[in-house]
């Protein structure tokens, strides 16, 4: 048997598995679809890996892992901005309450400044612990104390 039939035997053993991690993971901008072909194409990269684990539960934890990365990081590549319509202009905008948050946000000691910026960019508690050398329920708890400071210099500022 070769590694090509080896392997879609395997894809096809763990489909649901696979195609399951992908459909939680799809949101808008990525299709689950284009979710499965991209897992499928790291699982076929590392199918030395995969054909070498045995048995079958550590198989499919494996494959689990790897599409739960996989999905992962191309949610993070892709921007999950709206178009905004033809006619908005911005430069009319008031940006000032943007920019003073910004600017107590930068004034922020470390690892609060990093943990906040981390959050802001949609990474998970468990994430941005692993990121700063935190337990997730250690960076909940940090949050909500940065935000609680946040808040009161903001009063101040008003």
């Amino acid at each position: 048997m070769t590694d090509r039939e080896t392997f879609n035997g395997l894809i096809r053993r763990y489909r649901r598995l696979i195609f399951a991690v992908c459909n939680r993971h799809a949101r808008r901008g990525l299709d689950a679809n284009d979710l499965l072909q991209e897992t499928t194409v790291t699982l076929w990269e590392h199918r030395e890996k995969l054909m070498s684990i045995t048995p079958p539960p550590k198989q499919a934890a494996w494959i689990w892992a790897v599409a739960r990365s996989t999905c992962t990081n191309l949610l993070r590549q892709t921007p999950t901005t709206v178009p905004m319509p033809c006619d908005y202009e911005s430069h009319n905008e008031d940006h000032s309450l943007h920019d003073t948050l910004h600017e107590l946000i930068k004034q922020l000691s470390e690892p609060d400044h990093t943990i906040v910026t981390l959050y802001l960019e949609g990474y998970d508690y468990a994430e941005i612990g692993r990121r700063v050398g935190m337990t997730k329920n250690n960076v909940g708890v940090r949050l909500m104390r940065i935000k609680d400071k946040l808040r009161k210099q903001w009063n101040k500022t008003e």
